[in-house]
């Protein structure tokens, strides 16, 4: 099981879109293991994309973040950072395929709703940022083998 982050964008909390969202990865079969609603502090938001700040769109992207609030999610299940991306579709809503989400939800190329872990040391990292020691919840899923066919006396 992995464990990733996922953040619900300004543009996704105003446009009232997060239960939504949610509610696509819940129903794939990702637990829910730690959520908060925050402001991102301007620290924290060029701490968490200091591998873009070098990039045009930097500024602009920690302006965006900061400048509303975001649901900060940790989701988890198998090959979760895989799942959510593949869930979420292309970067640019204008090139994002329908039935993801930013497929059925977005067409802007610069508002794109979520953010999401692309790897295991970057989810290990966000956690990190995002989540205090405690946050993050373990605990069982009562329906893990239904939704991972775990359980040989079904067969």
């Amino acid at each position: 099981m992995e464990t990733s982050l996922i953040i619900i964008k300004p543009d996704g909390v105003q446009r009232r879109l997060a239960g939504r969202i949610l509610t696509r990865f819940e129903e794939k079969g990702l637990a829910i293991v730690g959520a908060k609603m925050m402001r991102i502090p301007l620290e924290l938001a060029e701490t968490h994309y200091e591998a873009h700040r070098e990039r045009p769109f930097y500024p602009g992207l920690v302006q965006y973040m900061t400048s509303q609030p975001v649901l900060v999610v940790a989701l988890r299940g198998k090959s979760a950072i895989t799942v959510i991306r593949k869930m979420l579709g292309a970067t640019f809503g204008s090139q994002a395929d329908p039935g993801t989400i930013r497929g059925d939800f977005a067409i802007s190329d610069g508002y794109n709703l979520v953010h999401a872990s692309d790897s295991p040391e970057a989810a290990e990292r966000e956690l990190g940022l995002f989540f205090a020691d405690g946050e993050v919840q373990d605990y069982e899923m009562h329906d893990t083998p239904w939704v991972y066919d775990t359980s040989s006396d079904l067969r």
